[in-house]
């Protein structure tokens, strides 16, 4: 009787980690970042503007504090230019590692930004907080500028025009800051349904973070924490 006892329970054993394998519990990443520090290997960048125009778009991206009135012991990534094409995108990126090589991951991003647009304000080609769209995304291969045949600086990857969403990447909101007043203010945005893409054969993602702007001035950006959850 012993016997049959232990020969059962190894057969439930091997039946529930059959189903383990069959049906594995979702993997959970969280990749978090708020430079309190440094840039946390976060890189800026550049698209939709004409090769060799940068000091005429005034194209700025460093490492900054945060701007008054709010705590300047709180460290931002900086990404700043001036819109002449009407279509400027401002983008940071980051790649991320060790994931599940070619694996689908469904991902929530949290952004925390800074801007001192208040709501319902007019500007050249459009509103300088509800025109200027705020996006997030990720892709296999890194996100990179690209020269096209016109000579103008594209991205390699799909982020879509403006409000238009693309493959990789989603708009998440705007960048008025949800006052009444053009003061520098927190503000946060998160996608309410994922974003699903796949990771490369290495296990990597480039996450990416921009703005699509139809402002045909300058924007300044301060984004002071980026958050991807990976499923």
């Amino acid at each position: 009787m012993k016997t049959y006892r232990i020969l059962i329970l190894l057969g439930i054993s091997f039946i529930m980690a059959c189903e383990s394998k069959e049906n594995p519990k979702p993997e959970t990443l969280v990749f978090d970042y708020n430079f309190m520090t440094d840039n946390d290997s976060w890189d800026g960048d550049f698209a939709d503007y004409p090769i060799g125009e940068e000091e005429f778009y005034e194209l700025i991206f460093e490492y900054s504090t945060l701007p008054e009135p709010l705590d300047q012991t709180k460290g931002a990534l900086k990404i700043s230019g001036n819109n002449h094409s009407d279509d400027l995108f401002m983008f940071v990126k980051r790649k991320i590692t060790g994931l599940t090589p070619n694996t689908s991951y469904n991902i929530i991003f949290n952004i925390e930004f800074v801007s001192n647009v208040a709501d319902g304000q007019f500007g050249v080609g459009g509103s300088p907080g509800e025109s200027v769209y705020i996006k997030a995304g990720a892709s296999p291969q890194e996100p990179l500028k690209v020269l096209d045949s016109d000579e103008w600086y594209r991205i390699n990857i799909d982020k879509g025009n403006q409000a238009q969403e693309g493959e990789d990447m989603i708009v998440l909101g705007d960048f008025s800051n949800d006052t009444e007043q053009n003061i520098y203010a927190l503000k946060t945005l998160s996608n309410s349904s994922s974003f699903t893409t796949m990771s490369n054969i290495n296990g990597e993602l480039w996450l990416i973070v921009g703005t699509d702007s139809g402002f045909e001035a300058t924007t300044t950006i301060y984004y002071n924490r980026i958050k991807a959850t990976l499923n």
